[in-house]
């Protein structure tokens, strides 16, 4: 299948996926907390989501996909804000752990209760909860697949 350019399938799906998260990155960065941005919440959110009591900032970059400078000033401001910790990791006295305070905790919360009424209002009750629902086998599959190709 290809569409009026003569993409092909795979293009056209990314392409569609693509576009969906510029626009809600847009949207969900103008009800972020103060002093969060979208790389922050991402990182509070995979520590919490995966249950990670710490983490190395590298394999933390790695997840994000993203170099390690640029996860080091992501982790500044995150600490600036009293959101996470960075002490010396216990184990390799080069090395650094990066932990979520209570604090973090909460602004993440508090991120997610912004987040739930703008998604509510975009929706607009177009797309049902079920139909959500059943889009995330496919998806999971879909990250589960690119995520392994990048090892």
């Amino acid at each position: 299948m290809t569409d009026p350019a003569g993409d092909p399938l795979p293009f056209i799906f990314f392409n569609e996926v693509g576009i969906i998260e510029q626009l809600s990155r847009t949207a969900a960065e103008r009800v972020l907390p103060p002093g969060m941005s979208m790389a922050g919440f991402s990182v509070l959110n995979h520590m919490i989501r995966l249950g990670h009591a710490e983490r190395a900032p590298s394999r933390i970059a790695s997840a994000m996909q993203v170099t390690r400078g640029a996860m080091t000033g992501t982790l500044k401001r995150l600490e600036s804000e009293g959101w996470i910790e960075i002490t010396p990791d216990p184990e390799d006295g080069r090395g650094k752990a990066v932990r979520v305070t209570p604090a973090g905790r909460a602004a993440r919360s508090a991120a997610l209760e912004a987040l739930e009424p703008l998604f509510g209002q975009l929706m607009g009750g177009k797309i049902e909860p079920a139909e959500l629902e059943a889009a995330l086998p496919f998806l999971r599959k879909v990250r589960t697949i690119l995520d392994a190709a990048r090892d």
